[in-house]
């Protein structure tokens, strides 16, 4: 089956964050708050996802009130964090959501992500993930995690499902078509 047949499938876009929506760097500060940097570019794909109907959600081992605020921020409605095992919780996602393997696309970029990409119709990577895991998934990003690869995922989803073209049109002042 094609990339594109997989994306045309998607009703759920699940994404790890450290190495994905985020570089992987984690700031700690001396009081032992932390920050992290995310991407505008993705972010603005995040909402473009909502408004063509998508679900999107956060599926992380640990748990971060960086993530929680940035989930807020775009609408996220599933956030998952701290989880121990990554495809237990995406088991019971799937129960709790009604979706099968063939609807979800999964962005990860470590070993750990693993057993949820190799479930899902859509497994995704950044160009920099392990190499393990861009060797094993259905497509790699062009750009780093945290870095406008979440944007590429959501985009090949869109056309995939002819769905951007609504997407450009208010950017444009040209009727979809």
């Amino acid at each position: 089956m094609t990339v594109e047949a997989r994306a045309a499938r998607v009703r759920l876009l699940l994404f790890d964050v450290d190495g994905v929506l985020t570089d992987g760097t984690i700031l700690l500060h001396g009081d032992g708050s932390e920050s992290k940097r995310f991407s505008i570019r993705d972010g603005t794909a995040i909402v473009w996802a909502h408004r063509a109907g998508l679900l999107t959600g956060i599926l992380s081992a640990r748990t971060s009130v960086s993530t929680t605020v940035r989930a807020a921020q775009l609408g996220i409605p599933i956030v998952l964090q701290g989880v121990g095992s990554k495809l237990s919780a995406y088991e019971r996602l799937l129960a709790e959501q009604r979706l099968d393997d063939a609807e979800v696309a999964f962005m990860g970029d470590d070993l750990v992500d693993l057993p949820v990409l190799a479930r899902v119709g859509l497994a995704a990577a950044p160009a920099d993930a392990a190499a393990d895991v861009r060797a094993r998934v259905h497509w790699v990003s062009g750009a780093r995690g945290g870095g406008g690869a979440v944007r590429e995922l959501v985009e090949l989803v869109l056309r995939a499902q002819g769905k951007w073209a609504a997407v450009l049109e208010p950017y444009l002042g040209e009727p979809a078509g």
